[in-house]
């Protein structure tokens, strides 16, 4: 799909905090550019290098550099590339205060080394930040989103009160075996994966508005990081209500991404259109509708590995 929801894509960004540190660095960044640009006297003084004929021409330099990484850091955009500039002008940086700190005696000195130390700092932030932003990137690169929807022929308050119990999402989630309710916020989740693998983890309700709208992330630990939200809006012409579904995730690289890629299915979102249709069904009719053989048994599970009918061959018909 090319729609994304801002919503569900900021609580995966959010588990993996890979926004919030370089926007930080960005305000930084300005910082100092400006304070270089304005008063690069008086940067030169602080810093211990005041008495150097090429200060005049380095620090502007150092603060256009600033500036341009600011812009970058700021717009939010390639956040990955924008931290590494950073670590790479940090390099630069402890290089010329290493230069600085060997020419230097008494108070100037005692400049330099501060100068060097704070900076040394500021590398091993911006080195974590873009780590992080690298992480975050790759993660954006496999997230998946979705959204779908359904009409069901039930008032709001109905289909919300269903689905509010989490309990009840595996009798028309394909992919999962259990949800436990551990309180009203918290759960704990259960999917079956190929070759009998099962994948846990641990859910929060983030939001929810009774007969509205429920919305859940996973909690930090979750080899799956994922977030989801499912509104319930009452249906034109007294139709019942549509309920929408808005789910994002991330599989991880290897082999258990590709577990995952087989769990949910080679078309994710008609995987949950699939899970939808079972909504409307069991909310409408009480279960999931079936032919009167069901060979298979009645849960769920067993009814997915049905096939259907297929006629005899001519050869075989009475």
């Amino acid at each position: 799909m090319d729609r994304t929801d801002p919503t569900v894509l900021d609580e995966l960004e959010r588990r993996r905090r890979g926004t919030g540190l370089p926007r930080l660095l960005g305000v930084v960044s300005l910082t100092l550019g400006v304070g270089g640009l304005l008063a690069p006297r008086t940067v030169a003084r602080l810093t211990g290098v005041d008495d150097s004929p090429h200060a005049a021409g380095v620090i502007p330099a150092v603060a256009a550099r600033e500036l341009g990484q600011a812009a970058g850091l700021l717009a939010g955009r390639r956040p990955a590339g924008w931290t590494w500039t950073r670590v790479a002008g940090d390099a630069v940086d402890l290089t010329l205060l290493g230069r600085a700190l060997a020419d230097r005696r008494g108070e100037r000195r005692r400049r330099v080394a501060v100068t060097t130390a704070v900076t040394a700092g500021i590398a091993a932030v911006d080195l974590l930040a873009a780590l992080r932003a690298g992480r975050a990137r790759r993660a954006r690169e496999r997230l998946i989103l979705m959204e779908v929807g359904v009409t069901v022929n039930r008032p709001a308050s109905e289909a919300y009160r269903f689905w509010r119990d989490l309990e009840n999402l595996p009798r028309f989630m394909a992919h999962l075996e259990s949800v436990r309710a551990e309180d009203l916020r918290n759960s704990h989740w259960t999917a079956r994966g190929p070759a009998g693998r099962h994948i846990s983890w641990d859910a929060e309700i983030v939001e929810d508005r009774p007969n509205e709208l429920i919305s859940w992330r996973s909690l930090p630990g979750a080899r799956v990081p994922n977030a989801g939200r499912v509104r319930f809006v009452p249906a034109p012409g007294d139709r019942g209500t549509e309920v929408r579904v808005e789910l994002g995730y991330a599989p991880p690289a290897g082999r258990l991404g590709r577990a995952v890629a087989k769990l949910f299915g080679e078309e994710p979102e008609q995987q949950v259109r699939d899970d939808l249709r079972r909504f409307k069904q069991v909310l409408e009719t009480g279960e999931v509708v079936r032919s009167d053989a069901s060979p298979e048994g009645v849960s769920l599970h067993q009814q997915l590995r049905q096939r259907p009918a297929q006629p005899l061959p001519a050869g075989l018909r009475g």
